[in-house]
Parts: structure tokens; C-alpha cells; sequence
């Protein structure tokens, strides 16, 4: 193991030239004197040097004033809760520049850069103060200093959640319209969220989990959709949700949430929404009205022709097949009956009962010009993959 004597000349023949804080002199040959502290090795190889009040040639001073940031680093997570941490920085491109020409004039190599040494200075203070971890592979949350500008900027790892709800009054749909001034991205008109209106699905259990945890923009992955006149009951149908920037990790979730005419079921956190699109099969009732009166066989022969799948044409020109499982119905008037179907999630039930490129549709089986009144999902089932 080499000794400080070794070294003694080289930080020499630099301090002849130029001046160094204890902190970028030190780390020059820390690693190859295998000691910890850049800052007390570099005191020792300036103990024959007399005291300048230069600034530092590398970090000009920098290492030595690094409370101010450690400040606004406090300042800004006082509000976040978080076990573990990292710090990246955005640092003058000089600073590196002086730091990499040094190092090749003195042929040193192998030596951790003057950024490295910044950011791990602060961790360590950071982790210190707040006896959070410092982890580098999945922290919860992420400051970048930038130290050209004085700023802090704060990212809190998102959350996700898995939840199902049921939708007992009619009139709002599921998603929401996004903000107009930032389509959605998220401003301080819709205070970072990317919606102003609460009039959806989408909307509601966002702003329960905003209430909860914090946070700004809520990202939705959905399991199949339902129409704004559509009310969703049974078990309710599944969601995914991500939550951006969260302020809280923990907070207690009730089994059954109820919000007017919304109810959120089993919300809870889970590690990572599905990255695949999930298979599912809908239970739907289907007020169906018609031109000319119906007749029984017509609905016979319909429950008959959907046996085979149905076709479904889009226009982009793909083709797409959905099975129907079951299928009962209930004549309520001469004009009026009802369709309970089990089908793949995805088939558009609208077009379905008007047979607009929909293959058998419900118009053209029963030979009579059809209406959907309404849809209400009875059941939603997952199809899970063993």
C-alpha cells in the first residue's frame, strides 16, 4: 500500500501552481492511499504549504459551502415521507473541465471525478441529518441539484394502486376531459393534476388518492370501459392507477370507500401496474328498443347466431372477434326488450345493437331496426393466466 511520502511530491509540484481546497486535493490520491477522507488527507499534504485564501483552482470553494444545498434539500422534502434517497447534480461545465485537465497534466488516474465527490459529500449529509438510506438502485425519492442555477428539483417515486369500483347513478363517464391549457400534462390552473372538472370516474378516485397520498398526475391503465349512461355493479370493474410524485407512501385504505355516486372498492398499493393488456369477460344488460314490434323467434334466432363470434370491423381496416358465452333476453314491451350477454371484454355494444360494421348485429338478425337504451355492466371477471 502506497504512503503519503509517495504522493508527497506530485501534490507538490500541483500546489506550486495551483491552489486547492483539502477536499479536491485529497481525493486526488485518496483512493490510491485507500483512505476515506479526501478532506484530512488533503490537510495533511498541505501542512507545509502556507494558508491562502485563493479559491479552490477545481471546485472554486464549492466543496467547502455545501450547507447551503443540504438546506434546500431539507427545505424541500420536509413535506414528502420517504425512507431512502439519492442526489444527482448538475454542476458547471468548467468545474469539470479544470478537474479532467489536472488530472491528465498529473497523469492521475483512477480517481473519482469532482461530481461523484459533490453528490456523495451531500448524501452523506443529507443521510446524516434525516437518517434516511441513500439507495442508488431504487429510491423513493430523487433531488437534482443544480449548482450552476441554486435550485433544488424533487421527484418522489410514483405509487401504484389496484382497486375496483361500482358506478350507482348514471350521467358521468369514466374518464375524465383533460385541462385545456395543458392537454392534460399538468399547470397551476389544474394544480399539477391535469383535469379542472370532477365529473368522471377518473376524476373521483383520483382525487380520493390525492387526498390520501398526495401527489400530481394520476396515470389510469382501465379493464374495459363503460358509457356515461352505464352504471357498473356486481364486484365492480378492476382499475390500475399510478400515482406521480406522491407526498405520502403510507396511509390507511378502508375496504370500501363511497363517494356520491361512486364506490371504490379494495384499493390498495401494489408493486407495479400489468404491463399487458388483461383478459376479462363482461356481464351486460341491454335495454334494447326497436322500430316494429319483436317477436320471439327473432330473439331465438338471435341467441342462435350468437354462438359463432362476432366479427368486428374497425376503420383501420383490422378485424376483430369477440365470443359471447351466454346470452338470455326478456321481451318488456312490443318495442322493448332486454339483452343479458356474457362476452369478451372489448366488444362495443353500441354499434353491437345497431350492426354498424358488427357482424351478426342485433339490427340485422332480428330483422328490426334497434336502439341501445342503455348498457349497465352486471359483472366484470379477470381471466387470469396459470
Amino acid at each position: 500500500m502506497s504512503s503519503i511520502q509517495e504522493v508527497y511530491p506530485i501534490a507538490s509540484q500541483i500546489l506550486k501552481k495551483y491552489y486547492l481546497c483539502n477536499s479536491c486535493l485529497g481525493r486526488l490520491f485518496a483512493k490510491k492511499l485507500r483512505v476515506s477522507s479526501n478532506r484530512i488527507l488533503g490537510k495533511k499534504l498541505k501542512q507545509n504549504f502556507p494558508k491562502s485564501s485563493k479559491k479552490c483552482y477545481i471546485c472554486k470553494n464549492l466543496l467547502d459551502n455545501l450547507e447551503s444545498y443540504l438546506e434546500l434539500m431539507l427545505e424541500f422534502s420536509l413535506n414528502y415521507g420517504f425512507s431512502s434517497f439519492v442526489v444527482g447534480a448538475i454542476i458547471q461545465p468548467s468545474i469539470i473541465d479544470r478537474d479532467d485537465f489536472l488530472r491528465s497534466k498529473y497523469q492521475l488516474r483512477g480517481i473519482d471525478g469532482v461530481k461523484t465527490v459533490i453528490t456523495r459529500e451531500i448524501s452523506k449529509q443529507f443521510a446524516k441529518k434525516t437518517k434516511k438510506k441513500l439507495d442508488f438502485l431504487d429510491p423513493e425519492i430523487t433531488f437534482t441539484l443544480n449548482l450552476k442555477e441554486k435550485t433544488c428539483l424533487l421527484r418522489s417515486k410514483q405509487i401504484s394502486f389496484q382497486g375496483r369500483y361500482n358506478k350507482i347513478k348514471r350521467g358521468f363517464s369514466q374518464k375524465q376531459k383533460p385541462c385545456q391549457n395543458c392537454a392534460g400534462k399538468g399547470c397551476r390552473v389544474c394544480n399539477f393534476h391535469g383535469f379542472t372538472e370532477n365529473e368522471s370516474v377518473e376524476a373521483k378516485i383520483s382525487e380520493f388518492l390525492f387526498r390520501k397520498f398526495g401527489g400530481t398526475i394520476a396515470k389510469f391503465t382501465w379493464v374495459g370501459g363503460d358509457d356515461k349512461s352505464s352504471l357498473v355493479l356486481g364486484m365492480g370493474r378492476p382499475f390500475f392507477v399510478r400515482i406521480q410524485n406522491p407526498q405520502r407512501r403510507k396511509a390507511k385504505l378502508p375496504k370500501k370507500v363511497k363517494l356520491e355516486s361512486l364506490v371504490i372498492n379494495n384499493c390498495k398499493i401494489i408493486s407495479d401496474i400489468p404491463k399487458k393488456p388483461l383478459s376479462f369477460i363482461s356481464i351486460i344488460r341491454i335495454k334494447i328498443i326497436t322500430e316494429n314490434s319483436i317477436h320471439s323467434s327473432h330473439l331465438k334466432n338471435l341467441k342462435k347466431s350468437l354462438e359463432n363470434p362476432v366479427i368486428i370491423y374497425e376503420n383501420s381496416g383490422r378485424r376483430l372477434e369477440k365470443k359471447i358465452f351466454d346470452v338470455r333476453y326478456k321481451i318488456i314491451s312490443k318495442n322493448k326488450f332486454t339483452l343479458t350477454i356474457s362476452a369478451e371484454g372489448g366488444l362495443p355494444i353500441k354499434r353491437f345493437v345497431t350492426g354498424d360494421d358488427v357482424v351478426p348485429g342485433v339490427s340485422q338478425t332480428i330483422g328490426n331496426n334497434c336502439k341501445c337504451e342503455t348498457f349497465d355492466f352486471l359483472e366484470i371477471k379477470m381471466i387470469t393466466n396459470n
